[in-house]
């Protein structure tokens, strides 16, 4: 689709930005400094790279990488020629990985260095990628491409731009029943979803987001995006250091960043260690999820910031989000461009004070689920995204999260996403368990870890290390159990099946 009038897309806001701050860093990322002009001069060349490829609007490009300033130029040119992008989690097994490439069927596949054998083996099952190209590789390295090479030095300028509506992004979220959904996301709600953080954190040009989260995740793009889109600096980190984010805000004047467990407390840790070590006076604000304890200690270390509780999901970001100081334990209002609605499981308005589910309208709600189109109408169902999460509003209109509906159990270890049927599915798979319920439960360390409560077969044994391997070596290891318990038998509901919620009470810790 040719562009429109009314149009306001990625690419126009890259193209606004070098006409409004051409001198000013856009990008920093392992000493290289790259301004909003040459950012916007990057996407185009590659942009016209791409499209000589043969890669056109809605043509897919998958990549498997580590943050980046390439993933970025990669994001700007997509947005121009109108492609999408779909990155992917490299914290996932090569048969996740796999699952996801042949979900989305992309045209290309880039990779960071680390990850090029394993792009190329899930790539070896899958008939839709034509090249794979490497960020970091000087020359051909088998089939492997220098991504490099894309980079066009005349004819750049000639393409036309594509408009905001079709889908920009896919990006991946946890597997409710076994395999993974993908989200579409439209340059337009990238756009929506940018402005909403800006105007919730008051973001400006003076800012500097720290990028720690990585950018295969709604949360990491969020930030990223909402703070470029203001004329401020990214400072991408690639693999999370709490040292390195120290000198980071010094030296560059790190302005917030987001943090999950245990993200801030590992940096309060060498804060508290060497207090006069590290200038951290231009941090203005965290934001995310935490314990009220790792706050407190944030709070006394950095008095002159903030922290910043935000409620969201890939499917639309932020729904709400507020000052933690405003109302401890809430997670906001409704985001500027968002409408929210509580409803019961027949889909009518609660009374104010009951518990119900979080229903959202927005331009940043996304379009829907690839190639899912019964369980997008069914989220969609009445003219309201339902994010499956409860809550209640107060008489201020603020949101107190209550959280997930029975049929959409959520874990969140380290604020990434399990779901307890994928796990349990695998666990299933070992030939000694004969029943097992997979639960969350609070943890010191990473807020929430995953505990499996499990039955053995008769004459069968099997140690709970054993079994926390074996999940390890079948999927993402930031979803196999951390506590593993055995038991005679588990709590049954009248039809027979597995009764989550009293198992949550019969085993509520670590233990």
């Amino acid at each position: 689709m040719m562009m429109r009038l009314c149009d306001f897309t990625m690419y126009d806001m890259i193209a606004r930005n070098a006409c409004l701050y051409p001198d000013k860093a856009a990008i920093v990322y392992d000493g290289r400094r790259t301004d909003f002009k040459t950012y916007k001069k990057l996407c185009d060349q590659y942009a016209a790279g791409l499209g000589g490829e043969g890669v056109a609007a809605g043509d897919r490009i998958a990549v498997l990488a580590v943050n980046r300033d390439d993933f970025l130029i990669l994001c700007g040119a997509a947005a121009k020629i109108g492609a999408i992008v779909v990155p992917i989690n490299w914290r996932l097994g090569e048969e996740e990985i796999e699952y996801i490439l042949n979900d989305s069927t992309p045209k290309l596949l880039v990779s960071g260095s680390e990850y090029d054998d394993l792009a190329r083996r899930a790539a070896s099952n899958v008939g839709s990628v034509q090249k794979h190209y490497s960020f970091q590789a000087d020359g051909a390295e088998g089939d492997c491409i220098p991504f490099r090479t894309l980079c066009r030095e005349e004819g750049y300028e000639d393409m036309a731009a594509v408009s905001g509506d079709p889908a920009y992004m896919i990006i991946h979220t946890a597997a409710v029943g076994g395999k993974p959904k993908g989200c579409l996301l439209s340059q337009g709600n990238m756009i929506a979803i940018g402005l909403q953080i800006a105007q919730l954190l008051k973001l400006g040009i003076r800012d500097c987001h720290i990028c720690i989260l990585p950018l295969f995740h709604i949360g990491g793009l969020a930030m990223t995006m909402a703070t470029m889109h203001q004329g401020g600096k990214n400072v991408i980190v690639d693999r999370f250091d709490p040292l390195l984010v120290l000198k980071l805000i010094e030296k560059e004047g790190g302005t917030f960043f987001v943090a999950f467990p245990p993200i801030l407390a590992s940096i309060l840790d060498v804060q508290e260690k060497e207090p006069s070590a590290f200038d951290a006076a231009s941090l203005r604000i965290v934001c995310g999820m935490d314990s009220p304890e790792t706050l407190e200690r944030f709070f006394k270390i950095n008095p002159q910031a903030t922290f910043y509780s935000l409620y969201g999901q890939t499917e639309s970001m932020p729904v709400s989000g507020c000052n933690y100081r405003e109302k401890p334990g809430s997670i906001g209002p409704p985001a500027i461009l968002t409408r929210i609605a509580l409803f019961d499981d027949l889909d009518g308005e609660v009374a104010p004070g009951t518990t119900g589910e979080i229903c959202v309208r927005s331009p940043a709600v996304f379009q829907g689920y690839w190639n899912r189109s019964e369980e997008t109408a069914y989220t969609f169902r009445n003219g309201w995204h339902h994010t499956g999460d409860l809550a209640r509003f107060d008489e201020n209109g603020f949101l107190w999260y209550a959280g997930r509906k029975p049929e959409k159990e959520l874990i969140k270890p380290g604020g990434e996403n399990v779901y307890p049927a994928e796990v349990e599915k695998v666990i299933l798979k070992h030939g000694a368990i004969e029943e097992v319920s997979v639960i969350g439960v609070p943890d010191p360390e990473w807020g929430e870890a995953v505990k499996a409560v499990c039955v053995l077969k008769k004459g069968s044994a099997v140690s709970a290390g054993e079994l926390i391997d074996f999940v390890a070596s079948q999927i993402a290891r930031y979803k196999k159990p951390k506590y593993v318990v055995f038991v005679e038998s588990l709590p049954k509901t009248a039809t027979g099946v597995v009764n989550r919620e009293e198992v949550k009470k019969a085993y509520p810790g670590t233990n």
